[in-house]
């Protein structure tokens, strides 16, 4: 049997792999980890809003998950955690457990995924609350409705020490940003200053001053991210200059993602935000399968559901949606966990930890919502 820790040793372990991931930072550099290589992007016109993501990693097991609205969470960040409750549902896409994921979009049409950025410093620890890295994408697909509540967070809360990473937010109304923490600050482009919505591995600047040099010649066919945001940008401009392409946006956003894609691509993911709709695929599941925002009960006095993104599916997945079960997390996250170099050597205890997380989550249900 294994043994329990004391809330003082978890507390420990928690602190110690933190410490742990930023000592093979600092020591080996950024640069030396592989399949981080994602790409993002954002088309608008003529009232549609789709978010494509190419999800480059190392490992490609994950779970989708419905979460409710209604549940009181607590952030896993050690340091003065936030506390929140949802306001909004949502459907993301997780590996590192229940409640830490990479990407999703929420029932206000709200949608956030996340890239590697090499150089990433995040704020120096102050009065405002903590949370992870990947609970930032949870704490805003439940709070909030717009690119503007997003970035108003940063007065509220702070990401604390974890993976160097940028992210890229749309809404349903066509609203984009770029959300990147440099030299231990938010710094987010939008409006005027995101004359492209794409978004790969360099920071938003880098990337644009690349495009501009390159002064419409085509950019290199190689996976670098300068070349993958040049070619992405293209995409992206013309589907607004051409109406054919906009007959089908799903298909040319799928398009766009294999043009990206590399050797790493684990998931191919498509948001509806103007219909509230998702489309996905993976590196051993090409068929593409859907879900409809319409067919989802996001009230948090039901259970929470899930799907193995390894199941045998296409088209619409809703019925193929199962009950959330701690040993399918705890597995998925062992997984994840062994297969990136960084965290590999997260101790059991730890892990056991981590898949127990979501189960502190409460639902608080508002009069007349049951």
């Amino acid at each position: 049997m294994m043994r329990t820790t004391s809330p003082r040793s978890r507390v420990s372990l928690r602190i110690l792999s933190r410490l742990a991931i930023l000592t093979l930072f600092l020591g080996f550099g950024f640069a030396a980890l592989p399949g981080h290589a994602c790409t993002t992007f954002c088309l608008r016109d003529s009232g549609r809003v789709v978010f494509g993501k190419n999800y480059d990693w190392t490992v490609g097991e994950g779970l989708l998950i419905v979460n409710p609205r209604g549940l009181a969470r607590t952030a896993d960040s050690g340091d003065r955690p936030a506390r929140w409750t949802a306001k909004y549902g949502s459907v993301t896409f997780n590996q590192y457990g229940r409640d830490f994921p990479s990407g999703g979009m929420n029932e206000a049409g709200l949608a956030i995924e996340l890239m590697w950025l090499d150089g990433s410093r995040y704020p120096a620890p102050d009065a405002r609350p903590t949370v992870d890295v990947l609970q930032w994408i949870q704490y805003q697909l439940d709070l909030s409705a717009t690119v503007a509540e997003v970035l108003a967070s940063d007065a509220k809360i702070r990401i604390s020490v974890g993976a160097p990473l940028h992210y890229l937010v749309a809404d349903r109304t066509g609203k984009v940003a770029t959300v990147e923490f440099l030299n231990g600050r938010m710094v987010a482009h939008g409006g005027e200053r995101l004359p492209v919505a794409a978004l790969t591995n360099s920071s938003y600047e880098a990337s644009l001053r690349y495009d501009r040099d390159l002064g419409g010649r085509p950019a290199p066919q190689d996976g670098q991210s300068l070349s993958r945001f040049a070619r992405t940008a293209d995409r992206v401009r013309d589907f607004a200059a051409s109406p054919s392409a906009k007959k089908d946006a799903i298909a040319y956003a799928f398009e766009t993602l294999d043009q990206a894609a590399q050797p790493s691509t684990r998931w191919n993911l498509v948001y509806e935000l103007d219909r509230l709709r998702v489309h996905f695929r993976t590196w051993n599941q090409r068929k593409i399968r859907d879900l409809n925002f319409a067919d989802l009960d996001f009230r948090c006095s039901q259970p929470v559901r899930m799907l193995d993104l390894a199941a045998d599916a296409a088209g619409d997945v809703a019925k193929r949606l199962v009950p959330y079960d701690r040993r399918v997390n705890r597995k998925i996250l062992e997984i994840a966990y062994r297969g990136t170099d960084f965290l590999a050597a997260t101790p059991q205890a730890e892990i056991e930890r981590l898949a127990r997380v979501p189960e502190s989550a409460t639902c608080r249900i508002p009069e007349g919502k049951r």
